[in-house]
């Protein structure tokens, strides 16, 4: 929040499965999947290809449900949280590489 965004829903439930944040600013809604690790490596390699796929369809499906959102842009980003060090937060962590995250529904 301190950098602008504007969180929307927190613990979203999908069908896909559960989504740690979304937060919205400008023209770009981003869904945040929030890893606590002892260190900051063990946090940025923790979202499997296997998560990153639920995520994608969690995001979708989110956005079909939240209309007023669907035009914005989705965006996917990592926030690793660890013992006495501030948040670190990876912008588009990963995203749909061939197809768009709605044909993964």
């Amino acid at each position: 929040m301190l950098t602008g965004w504007r969180v929307v829903d927190r613990r979203a439930r999908t069908g896909a499965g559960e989504i740690d944040l979304v937060a919205v600013r400008g023209g770009v809604v981003c869904f945040i999947e929030v890893k606590a690790r002892a260190d900051r490596e063990a946090g940025m390699t923790a979202v499997t290809p296997r998560q990153r796929e639920r995520l994608l369809r969690a995001g979708a499906l989110w956005r079909a449900r939240h209309p007023r959102f669907a035009h914005l842009q989705p965006r996917f980003d990592l926030m690793v949280v660890t013992p006495r060090r501030w948040p670190k937060r990876v912008a588009s962590a990963f995203e749909a590489e061939t197809r768009s995250a709605l044909d993964l529904i």
